[in-house]
């Protein structure tokens, strides 16, 4: 049979061979997985681009991973000349990172080296930076993958590399998908198998790779199923010490930004997906809190987005030194009473005698201590706004005594320069209890019955008429509060009552508020809309392009506190409520004194949140929640479900990989029967050749040999007899004679009987056919 070899280059073989080579599909495997990591987070809102855009990288690597492993071939028989060869790999995949680089940085604020470091949550998509990254690490995977196993096998290095998938997506916190996690292990599991140096001993014989895949297959399946389907424990990791190692001089202006909050725009994108558990302040305080630090008074349905006015940041006090007047115990409440109490005219003219003889439930006031650890995070700037706590006072102290002002949103901000990284504030609050007494709605509600702006006048001007220097400091908050919001009233009312003359919003305001006497109760009714209404919190929620606070109310229903904040201020707006977008955080985590330790709350970049202010008339500026679910609830969700999702994944792969198994192992029957059907359409000729050859595969003889020594060897292996079949295959090939259908029929015999004969060999003998 040597002699019909064919001595000349068979391509159709060496591309079988190389295109279905385990290292090229592995590599290829580790390099989809690690460029899904650095898609396009932006492109829709179920990620499915994401896959397409890893896959479109694992097509790249299919191809271009296929010529560095036949230079590598190259390399691997000529050392001195594949030294050269390599060489000029590097130097072309340098150039080209090189290249991609400098068009990634093109119109783009940072450099790659800290592209490649910052989270990508944070970032916007740079294709020619990802491609950068994808030439870099191709070099590299393809270069350890291949030696570490076709040259040098060395489990450990290989299990390094396997690792290394896992550690680009655990910087940023992001679990890779399910199914590259199931395939990196079955693949690496598969190639360990294969490339496991087995030698010959006195007490080992060594099994042919050829000849093991069945029973590897078998344990891959059985390993990925029991991974994936089998309970894990819920692992709750404490990466506080990781983080403080870390140097952020490391990270980009992207995270800084995203951290100092107070930006002249906002479109609510540095909610979504954001699982930065990067440590901001430790607080001491006697609950949890919503902090403020930026106001938004301007939306634009066009591009969904916020914007700062006058309304937010002109200064409503003098530069100065802290302490700093933000509002007044009660509000306009405790202002207006106070006046009352002064002046009998004023209180009999408001209808508010009974107020002053009963008084009101003052709600107690709270203190707060704010420990900036912006430093600590490695962060190397601090931001110009306080962490502003709702219905604050003051801010008492700060370790920055000097430029500090009021602005009008009701947030400190720091003039000049920012504050230090590892500042501290103080500041005193109201407890969120004034709404709850009956007793305060009344007075807030005759108030609001009134002409509100004359109120205010009345009541400024009686308060300011009895100021003198021995007034306690709440006096003269009161004083300054009530003038400030005099002042600023007619601007809350041209600006703070703009919802775009949307008549669908104003009906759906008119609808939520019907029934409702008074402003509060309005808010109130807004806040639950959402509550009872399907509405969804999602933070991985992408909007596709031109989406809303139209679509979102009345469509979508699905968003982050972005959406519900910006709904809910359109909602009071149009139901005659002046109302304002707020950003902060929101203190929720009763945790504290890993490095303050007096602090009980924990604030991280994770907390940030968007929530909505509204003008209450008699009262002043109150927050809102309307957002449906919090970030705890949803993250202990999302847990769970990825779970699930694994669980899942397993079973599904189990069933594929049982059905792709079963095929293989009847396969051998089904060819078996599909060679005999064959074999009756054959000419003679034709027939015989086919069946000398379909014996030597089926016994695992190599083509190398005669018929004849086939034949013997086919004896040996099982007793069947073919020495006819090696005859008529001799005189068919060598003679060129013309066989006849009887000669056909006693060949076709013969393969059978050597077919079944084999198969009881195996099963005597235990061994695997191929």
């Amino acid at each position: 049979m040597n002699e019909t070899k064919n001595k000349n280059f068979d391509l159709k073989a060496f591309l079988l061979r190389t295109l279905t080579d385990p290292v090229l599909w592995y590599t290829i495997l580790i390099m989809t997985s690690l460029m899904y990591h650095y898609r396009n987070r932006d492109t829709t809102k179920t990620d499915n681009q994401g896959y397409i855009f890893a896959l479109g990288w694992g097509l790249c690597s299919f191809f271009l991973g296929w010529i560095m492993f036949r230079i590598f071939d190259f390399m691997k028989k000529h050392n001195f000349l594949g030294f050269f060869m390599y060489a000029a790999l590097v130097v072309v995949f340098g150039a080209g990172v090189r290249e991609a680089i400098n068009i990634g940085k093109k119109d783009y604020s940072i450099l790659w080296g800290l592209w490649f470091l910052t989270p990508q949550d944070t970032m916007s998509f740079n294709f020619w930076y990802a491609a950068a990254f994808y030439l870099l690490f191709m070099l590299f995977m393809g270069s350890v993958i291949y030696y570490f196993t076709r040259i040098r096998y060395r489990i450990f290095m290989n299990f390094l590399i396997f690792i290394i998938p896992f550690s680009i997506y655990g910087k940023e916190y992001e679990k890779m998908p399910t199914v590259f996690i199931i395939l990196l292990a079955v693949g690496y599991i598969l190639l360990m198998v294969y490339y496991r140096q087995l030698t010959d001993t006195e007490s080992t014989v060594f099994v042919e790779r050829r000849k093991s895949w069945k029973p590897i297959a078998v344990y891959a399946v059985i390993f990925a199923a029991a991974a994936a389907i089998f309970p894990k424990p819920a692992v709750v990791a404490d990466r506080t010490v990781l983080e403080t190692l870390i140097d952020a001089d490391q990270f980009t202006d992207k995270l800084n930004a995203m951290i100092d909050i107070f930006r002249d725009t906002t479109t609510g994108e540095q909610f979504r997906s954001n699982n930065d558990d990067t440590l901001i302040y430790e607080v001491r305080a006697d609950g949890p809190l919503r902090i403020k630090t930026a106001t938004h008074s301007t939306y634009s349905y066009q591009d969904d987005k916020w914007s700062i006015e006058d309304m937010d940041s002109r200064f409503s006090t003098k530069k100065g030194d802290v302490p700093v007047d933000i509002g007044c115990h009660m509000g306009i409440a405790g202002a207006v009473l106070e006046a009352a109490s002064i002046d009998s005219e004023f209180a009999e003219k408001y209808g508010l005698t009974e107020f002053v003889e009963n008084g009101l439930d003052e709600p107690d006031i709270r203190e707060a201590e704010f420990y900036s650890l912006f430093g600590r995070a490695g962060i190397t700037k601090g931001t110009d706004m306080a962490p502003v706590p709702q219905f604050a006072i003051a801010m008492t102290d700060s370790t920055r005594k000097h430029d500090v002002v009021r602005l009008r949103g009701g947030t400190v901000y720091a003039v000049d320069k920012y504050f230090a990284t590892d500042e501290f504030f103080s500041f005193v609050y109201d407890d969120d209890t004034f709404f709850m007494s009956a007793e305060n709605n009344k007075f807030i509600n005759k108030l609001a019955e009134c002409d509100y702006e004359e109120l205010l006048l009345d009541a400024s001007f009686i308060l300011d008429e009895n100021l003198t220097d021995e007034s306690s400091e709440d006096y003269v908050q009161k004083c300054r509060y009530i003038d400030i919001d005099y002042m600023l009233y007619d601007d809350y009312q041209e600006y703070l009552l703009d919802y775009g003359g949307k008549s669908n919003i104003k009906a759906l305001s008119d609808e939520i508020t019907k029934g409702c006497q008074t402003e509060y109760e309005k808010a109130k009714a807004i806040e639950r809309y959402f509550y009872n209404n399907d509405y969804v919190y999602n933070l991985k929620y992408k909007k596709e392009k031109g989406e809303n606070a139209e679509d979102f109310l009345f469509s979508t229903k699905t968003g982050v506190c972005y959406e519900y904040a910006t709904a809910m201020v359109l909602l009071a707006r149009a139901a005659g409520i002046p109302a304002r977008y707020c950003e902060g955080y929101n203190m929720t985590h009763n945790e504290g004194g890993r490095f303050v330790g007096s602090t009980n709350y924990s604030i991280r970049a994770k907390d940030l949140h968007g929530f909505p202010e509204l003008y209450i008339r008699g009262y002043g500026w109150a927050s809102f929640e309307p957002t449906v679910a919090d970030i705890v609830e949803t993250g202990n969700k999302k847990a769970s479900t990825a779970t699930d999702m694994l669980s899942y994944a397993g079973l599904m792969i189990l069933a594929g990989a049982m059905l792709v198994l079963l095929f293989a192992f009847v396969y051998p029957m089904l060819s078996h029967k599909w060679f005999i059907f064959r074999g009756k359409k054959r000419n003679p000729n034709d027939a015989v050749r086919a069946v000398m050859h379909r014996i030597c595969k089926v016994y695992g003889i190599e083509n190398v040999n005669t018929s004849n020594e086939a034949a013997a060897l086919v004896h040996e292996m099982s007793g069947a007899d073919i020495t006819d079949t090696a005859e008529l295959f001799d005189r068919s090939v060598y003679g060129s004679v013309t066989l006849s259908e009887q000669e056909k029929e006693k060949a076709m015999n013969e393969y059978i009987r050597a077919y079944d004969e084999f198969r009881e060999a195996r099963k005597r003998r235990r061994i695997k056919s191929r």
